[in-house]
C-alpha cells in the first residue's frame, strides 16, 4: 500500500524529521512488522522471541522507544529496555547477551536502536540487527513490505508484562575493564562526548583503564548544546583540540550522536583523519600478526589515501579497497576474512579482539592502549610518530560538488569520457583508474576522487599529490571540468 511514511526506510536504517517522517504511529508499525520479519527469519514463535531496545538522548527519543516497544510487545514478543545507551550498547547486547534470567534461557534475537545518529536535533530514526548484523538494504525493503502491507491505526498500549528494563552498561564496563586491565596508566585523554549517549559510558570506563580524564560535554542533552555530534567535521572539535593543547593531554578523543564513530585529535590539537586513524590501527596490529606469521586482512574504502594501502602492504598486511558506506565494509569485511576495516568518517571495525562491528568507545579503548604501550619504552612517543608514511604528500580534505541528484549520473559519465579521450587532463600520468565507487584516478604519488554522494545532491571529491601545488592542479582540473559540464547540463 501507498504509505506517507514509505520515504523514511534508507538503505542501512530508518531516518528523518520527528513528526513528519517520524512519529510514534511509524514506530509502532515497524515494531510489529519487525517481529513479522523475524519470524520469517527463524523458527521462533513470538512468545520466545527477545528484543533488546534502547535509544540515543534526543528529547524524542522515549516517546518513540515506548511506541516501539508497543508495537514488538502487541504481536507477543518480549522486550529488554536497556534505556539510553550509545548505538554499540545496543550490537552489544545482541553479541555479548544479556542474563540469561532476563529471558527465560532464551538468547537475544534482535535489538532495535533509536537514533539518528550524527544528523540535527530535529532528526530520529531506527538501525536494527539480526544475527548480530545490522540489517542491509535488501532486509529493510523486506521489512518495509511487511510493515506497509499489514498497517493498522489502532495504537494499544504495550504489555508490560512482556517488558524487563536492564542498564546493561556495567556488564560492558566490566567487560571492557576484563579485557584491558589498567592499559591507561600514564595516559592522559580528553573525551568530547558532544552532550550525546558516549558521555554515560566513556569518561567511566576510561578511568576504571587507569586514564586520567578531562570531560567535555558528557551530560546527554538532545538539543546538542555545544556542538553538533560530527567529529568527521573538523570545526565540531575546535574545543576539543583547545583543551588537549592546555591540558597537555596525550590524544583526545570525540564521539558522534550514538557513539559508532570515533574523532581523534593528538596531542598538539591536530585532527587526524580517518585513514590516518586507521593506519595508526593497522600497524600495531601487523606487529601483533607477525609473531604468529599472519597477514591480517585490512579494509577501507575508495575515499582513503592511497598512503594507507601502500604502507599496510608493504608492512605484510593485505590492503582491500571497497565502496563507501558501512555497509559495504561489514560485507567486505565478512567477504574477506577481514579483522580490521575502517572509513573516513571514523567509523571503524575491530574483529580483531572484538565482535566486528563500529564501536568508537572500544576504539578509543584501543588507542589508548597503543599510546601506553609505547610510552613505556619512549616517554616522548606521539601517535603522530605512526604517521611518518602521511609527511610524502599532500591529502586535501574531502570536498563536496554541488550536482543535482537528477544530473549525478550524466555528470559522472561525461567525466569518464573526457579522462577517457585526452589522459593528460590533469597534467600528471595516468597510471590506473578504479571505478568500484565513482572514478578514483591514479596517479604516481597520488590520485584525484569523484564519487555521487548517496545522502546528499553532491559529489564527492578528494585529491592527493606529492606536493600542495601538484594537488592543487589536479584539483583545479576536476573541478573546472565540472563547472564546464554542469554549465552545459543545466542549461
Amino acid at each position: 500500500m501507498e504509505n506517507k511514511y514509505s520515504h523514511a526506510f534508507g538503505k542501512n536504517d530508518i531516518r528523518g524529521i520527528y513528526e513528519e517522517d517520524i512519529t510514534e504511529e511509524l514506530f509502532y508499525n515497524v515494531g510489529r512488522g519487525f517481529v513479522k520479519y523475524l519470524k520469517s527469519l527463524s523458527s521462533k514463535e513470538e512468545a520466545s522471541m527477545y528484543i533488546t531496545v534502547c535509544m540515543d538522548a534526543r528529547t524524542h527519543s522515549p516517546s518513540l522507544s515506548d511506541a516501539l516497544q508497543a508495537g514488538i510487545t502487541s504481536t507477543g514478543a518480549h522486550v529488554i529496555n536497556l534505556g539510553l545507551a550509545p548505538t554499540p550498547i545496543g550490537y552489544y547486547s545482541e553479541a555479548a547477551g544479556v542474563p540469561s534470567w532476563l529471558t527465560n534461557g532464551e538468547k537475544v534475537i534482535a535489538a532495535c536502536i533509536i537514533t539518528a545518529s550524527h544528523n540535527p536535533k530535529e532528526y530520529n530514526g531506527l538501525k536494527m540487527t539480526y544475527n548480530r548484523q545490522t540489517l542491509n538494504e535488501e532486509q529493510i525493503k523486506e521489512l518495509k513490505a511487511l510493515t506497509l502491507d499489514n498497517w493498522t491505526n489502532e495504537i494499544k498500549p504495550a504489555n508490560t508484562q512482556l517488558i524487563q528494563d536492564y542498564n546493561i552498561i556495567p556488564s560492558y564496563i566490566d567487560d571492557m575493564v576484563s579485557r584491558f586491565g589498567r592499559i591507561g596508566d600514564g595516559v592522559k585523554v580528553v573525551v568530547d562526548s558532544a552532550n550525546a549517549t558516549g558521555g554515560i559510558v566513556g569518561p567511566e570506563l576510561y578511568r576504571k583503564l587507569g586514564c586520567e580524564v578531562v570531560e567535555l560535554f558528557s551530560e546527554p542533552d538532545g538539543t546538542f548544546p555545544n556542538h553538533h555530534p560530527n567529529p568527521s567535521v573538523e570545526k565540531t572539535l575546535d574545543t576539543l583540540k583547545e583543551v588537549v593543547v592546555k591540558e597537555h593531554a596525550d590524544v583526545g578523543i570525540a564521539y558522534d550522536g550514538d557513539s559508532d564513530r570515533i574523532g581523534v585529535v593528538d596531542n598538539c590539537g591536530k585532527f587526524l583523519t580517518g585513514d590516518k586513524l586507521l593506519l595508526i590501527y593497522a600497524q600495531e596490529l601487523i606487529n601483533t600478526c607477525k609473531n604468529d606469521n599472519i597477514c591480517p586482512i585490512v579494509v577501507s574504502e575508495v575515499k582513503c589515501s592511497q598512503v594507507l594501502f601502500d604502507t599496510i602492504n608493504k608492512l605484510g598486511g593485505e590492503a582491500v579497497m571497497c565502496k563507501t558506506g558501512h555497509g559495504y565494509i561489514k560485507s567486505k569485511m565478512k567477504e574477506t576474512g577481514a579483522i580490521l576495516a575502517g572509513e573516513m568518517s571514523g567509523h571503524t571495525f575491530f574483529k580483531d579482539r572484538y565482535y566486528g562491528y563500529d564501536d568508537a568507545i572500544y576504539a578509543g579503548c584501543r588507542i589508548i592502549e597503543i599510546i601506553a604501550k609505547h610510552k613505556k619504552s619512549n616517554p616522548a612517543f606521539t601517535i603522530c610518530d605512526m604517521l611518518k608514511p602521511f609527511d610524502a604528500v599532500y591529502s586535501s580534505p574531502e570536498l563536496r560538488y554541488p550536482c543535482p541528484n537528477e544530473l549525478k549520473k550524466a555528470t559522472l559519465e561525461t567525466v569518464k569520457e573526457k579522462i577517457n579521450s585526452d589522459k593528460s587532463i590533469f597534467g600528471s600520468e595516468i597510471k590506473d583508474i578504479i571505478t568500484l565507487d565513482g572514478m578514483r584516478i591514479v596517479f604516481d604519488g597520488g590520485f584525484a576522487l569523484i564519487r555521487q554522494s548517496n545522502t546528499e545532491p553532491v559529489f564527492t571529491l578528494r585529491f592527493e599529490a606529492k606536493t600542495k601545488d601538484e594537488c592543487d592542479k589536479i584539483q583545479a582540473a576536476m573541478t573546472g571540468m565540472l563547472d564546464e559540464i554542469l554549465k552545459v547540463g543545466t542549461k
